[in-house]
């Protein structure tokens, strides 16, 4: 969950969460339209409403949704402690920073450490009468109290307690103790989701309950740069800070999607993630409290349209394997850099960012046949699929990724510019690196790097591509800090990193 100024940026075409703003105070101080509770054995969740067909968009049709559906949206306040300390003015200083940066650059020294509140904002959905909730996780990270208000014809407020949370997919399971008497909303099948259909969002932007906006999907399976698993749909369906967790709804009333990110400054882009990807989850976020995916150690990058023809293929497809970790799964099962991975246990990879989710999706220990094109010829491999750690990193996509010795102190990792990354964030050249991620707390992060920056300089040195920044980098790891020059958007400033030891 965001503040006002949008704190959590998603990439460098200023992506960001839609969390709403936050206030810092010193601590001194029966529904047919699918809303009735779940009866599914198998799952703790409504699977998807009684009506087979998709209804055909009306004058009314919204109002209806609209006074059925709203029970089932919660605004979501959360309280978060945080420890900062004031900076001392010293007004007969000044820095040359200060005509660039303004008057926060005026300040400096150390002061006794203070704790402060942050209040923030989102939303949520119910999704089983017993009171478990669906969020995002960003809303209720490191949240020292959960309150929970109901539609207002309830006016109801409970505490919630956090069931269970994935970072990498930005979802989080709440619980509210309700003694089984609330509305549930029915989740449907996002896969089934056509482009240009109607949609609903319903949530708390800027703290105004339960506001009902609509729109269309505007695309499918967008890549954006919030993290491994980037498959999100797009809408018109104006998203605003506050957004954040709440449902996005088909005509039928079924949830398709978890409102997530917009671009900063933009009109009619926002993005949800599939409800598909998150239902693959809840039961291991409810039972285990955490998620357990698949891993099979591989470097991946596009297959553009020059590898094809380089590699023989008569189309661009599939996953070009990079490089392979050593006794990893992968390497265990035969697979080799330069190999094309075009099937995994039966599902097609038609774009290489179809292979991080579906082995993410993979139970650890089973073993899967892996479809491979190597020299022109198509192989079959039997692969048994590891299990992720929490430091593993996902497979790269669009380009090389590299997890150097210093990066790993420092808390980020990188890969190329490829030509179809700069295209996407309208890049005027390809110099440079791109953060794929940052760890959160570690040096880079405290130091206010964000995935999606573009790092030109290292310690005064211009790099221009993996291979300088990788012969920068190691130098780098000699000294005890490191100054980066960053872009980010079409600003450019510097960081200085200090070595983890």
């Amino acid at each position: 969950m965001d503040n006002i100024h949008g704190r959590k940026r998603f990439s460098i075409i200023s992506i960001i969460t839609v969390g709403v703003a936050s206030l810092l105070v010193g601590v001194l101080l029966t529904a047919k339209l699918g809303i009735t509770p779940t009866t599914d054995a198998q799952n703790f969740w409504k699977e998807k409403s009684e009506k087979a067909e998709m209804p055909q968009l009306e004058p009314n049709s919204f109002v209806k949704l609209a006074k059925e559906l709203n029970p089932v949206v919660v605004n979501i306040s959360t309280t978060q402690v945080i420890k900062q300390r004031p900076m001392v003015p010293f007004p007969e200083f000044r820095s040359p920073f200060e005509d660039f940066f303004g008057d926060e650059f005026r300040n400096f020294g150390e002061a006794p450490e203070r704790e402060f509140k942050r209040q923030s904002l989102g939303s949520g959905f119910i999704i089983n009468k017993e009171g478990y909730i669906l969020t995002n996780n960003h809303v209720v990270e490191n949240a020292e109290e959960i309150i929970i208000t109901l539609s207002e014809k309830r006016e109801k407020e409970y505490k919630a307690k956090v069931i269970g949370k994935d970072t990498r997919l930005d979802v989080a399971l709440i619980k509210v103790d309700a003694n089984g008497d609330l509305p549930v909303a029915a989740l449907g099948d996002s896969d089934k989701l056509e482009i240009g259909e109607w949609v609903m969002a319903i949530g708390n932007p800027f703290g105004l309950s339960h506001t009902v906006t609509a729109g269309i999907v505007s695309a499918k399976g967008r890549v954006i740069g919030a993290g491994p698993y980037d498959n999100f749909i797009q809408t018109d369906a104006a998203i605003n800070p506050g957004n954040s967790g709440g449902p996005l709804f088909n005509l039928k009333g079924e949830v398709i999607g978890i409102n997530t990110a917009i671009i900063a400054g933009g009109q009619g882009v926002g993005f949800a993630t599939p409800i598909n990807m998150a239902k693959d989850i809840l039961l291991q976020l409810k039972e285990k409290g955490k998620v357990t995916r698949g891993w099979i150690g591989v470097s991946i990058q596009e297959v553009t349209p020059d590898l094809a023809q380089s590699f023989g293929l008569k189309d661009k497809q599939g996953a070009l394997v990079s490089s392979v970790n050593k006794d990893e799964p992968a390497d265990k099962g035969g697979i080799k850099a330069g190999d094309i991975i075009v099937e995994f246990d039966g599902k097609a990879i038609t774009e290489v960012s179809d292979l991080p989710r579906t082995v993410a999706s993979t139970a650890p220990s089973k073993t899967v046949k892996v479809r491979v094109i190597r020299d022109g010829k198509e192989k079959v491999l039997n692969v048994t699929v590891g299990t992720m750690k929490e430091d593993e990193g996902e497979a790269a996509i669009g380009g090389e990724k590299e997890d150097l010795a210093p990066e790993k102190q420092l808390g980020f990792a990188v890969q190329s510019i490829t030509p179809d990354i700069a295209r996407r964030l309208d890049l005027k050249d390809s110099d440079g690196v791109i953060v794929t991620s940052v760890k959160p707390n570690g040096p880079a992060a405290l130091a206010g790097m964000k995935s999606g920056d573009i790092i030109k300089e290292i310690n005064r040195k211009e790099v221009k591509n993996l291979k300088e920044y990788k012969e920068t980098m190691k130098g780098a790891a000699k000294a005890d800090s490191v100054l980066l020059r960053i872009m980010r958007g079409a600003n450019s400033f510097y960081v200085a990193i200090k070595m983890k030891q």
